[in-house]
């Protein structure tokens, strides 16, 4: 099976035209004719990424976040990204990304952590679209089984998503049923959550003055970036273990997380 096989697979489940208009989805490094070897899925890309897709015998990588995102006016050994360019392109590995399109496509990261919270019922709140048949929203809403008090959320997310700090509002005094969901910078769908009747919303990042005026009207939960994403390779997985049989793929063993709590 060639390389754009296996972007074509994942570009089915996530089409490009869902990603947001500040992105860059999609392949970015490499020749996509070439058999596919293996697929290292993976977060980030970061020099050590590259070591271990050769290590494992890997010529295509699968990230969420996209590696070339502005500009590039050269490729050196001026930065990071200048430097896995190169040597993702000396290595012949492919690189290739699905961002805010898998993000918002229906299965994709929102729901994946709604599945591990345990909602039900999911639906999208917040901008929604169709994509080539493909359903796609800005955030996902449901319910939990069973009411929750709020610092039993707290403790539920960070179990399930390995957290060692939540950063939160005010606690809230009233049983939490409904909950919303951003992976990584989700703020922007706050008000939307409101709107839509979420109890708590749970997003990876927000900045301090957005916390303000919502005590008792919303829990907000901010898990990190990281680790309200780090369930999409399983993701990319799914997708190519059904869809393209026999390439081996394998979830990256490093945490590329550049943010550490002391």
């Amino acid at each position: 099976m060639q390389i754009k096989e296996v972007i074509r697979a994942l570009e089915r489940f996530a089409p490009l035209p869902l990603q947001a208009d500040f992105d860059n989805a999609g392949l970015q490094i490499g020749l996509t004719e070439a058999d596919v070897s293996g697929a290292l899925l993976c977060l980030d890309v970061t020099p050590k990424i590259v070591d271990e897709a050769v290590a494992k015998g890997c010529n295509l990588i699968v990230s969420h976040h996209p590696l070339i995102f502005r500009k590039l006016n050269r490729i050196a050994d001026e930065n990071e990204v200048q430097v896995i360019v190169r040597k993702a392109i000396e290595q012949r590995v492919a690189i290739v990304s699905m961002h805010t399109n898998i993000d918002s496509a229906q299965g994709g990261v929102n729901y994946k952590i709604a599945e591990k919270i345990g909602l039900h019922d999911l639906r999208f709140f917040g901008k929604q679209t169709v994509v080539d048949g493909v359903a796609g929203g800005d955030g996902v809403i449901g319910e939990v089984t069973e009411e929750l008090a709020a610092d039993d959320l707290i403790l539920l997310l960070k179990k399930r998503f390995d957290v060692e700090c939540v950063q939160c509002n005010q606690l809230l005094r009233r049983p939490i049923r409904t909950i919303a969901v951003c992976g990584g910078a989700g703020s922007f769908l706050l008000d939307n959550a409101i709107v839509s009747g979420a109890d708590a919303f749970i997003t990876g990042e927000m900045h301090y003055h957005e916390y303000f005026g919502h005590d008792q009207e919303i829990q907000i939960a901010v898990i990190g970036h990281y680790q309200s994403e780090q369930y999409t390779s399983e993701i990319f997985k799914s997708i190519i273990e059904e869809q393209c049989a026999g390439v081996r793929c394998f979830i990256t063993e490093l945490n590329t997380n550049p943010i550490i709590y002391l």
